[in-house]
């Protein structure tokens, strides 16, 4: 995969991390293994897909991988931390980056088939398109590492479950229904 000492070092640490929480006995190795490298490659900005992970996998298969990687994010928090620092990339004012990481936790129980930073930024965008101070895409994009298309789609992917997702102390109906549509 061609991988710099710096993504090795930080799949060790996220490991490492898992490992000191002790409730990854009875996991699959080979896979957790897999998830911290996949993990580690997004976080320094050098993303691989699951499939090429796992051709480096001892045989840990896509699926797998997929859990694991859904069970080390819950295990570390990691996407808490994730959304609170592209909110401060943004500019966010206090009010918006609650409104942003509680939608961003509401966003979990709907089927959206979408990495969590995609949704975090899509998230992102839509609370500041509701807020006073507006940000477009192209800053979002920045911020967070997400290509405009990705933020995009997954907006559109989110557009149904809006009313659930945005909490009611932050927006009202009348201002989501202000949204442009996607």
């Amino acid at each position: 995969l061609g991988l710099v000492a710096t993504i090795k070092d930080r799949a060790n640490e996220i490991y490492k991390k898992v490992e000191d929480q002790k409730s990854s006995r009875g996991r699959n190795q080979d896979a957790l293994l897999a998830a911290c490298l996949y993990i580690a490659c997004r976080q320094e900005d050098k993303p691989r897909t699951v499939k090429e992970i796992c051709s480096v996998a001892n045989g840990a298969t896509k699926k797998e991988i997929g859990r694991a990687k859904e069970y080390i994010v819950k295990q570390l928090g990691l996407e808490k931390g994730q959304s609170r620092r592209f909110c401060s990339n943004v500019g966010m004012n206090n009010q918006a980056v609650k409104a942003a990481q509680e939608a961003v936790q509401k966003s979990e129980e709907f089927d959206i088939r979408r990495s969590p930073i995609s949704i975090a930024a899509a998230v992102i965008y839509i609370i500041t398109q509701l807020s006073d101070e507006k940000k477009p895409l192209r800053d979002i994009s920045l911020a967070t590492g997400v290509a405009e298309g990705t933020i995009r789609n997954s907006y559109k992917d989110l557009y149904p479950h809006i009313s659930k997702i945005i909490p009611s102390w932050y927006a009202k109906e009348e201002d989501l229904k202000n949204l442009c549509s996607p």
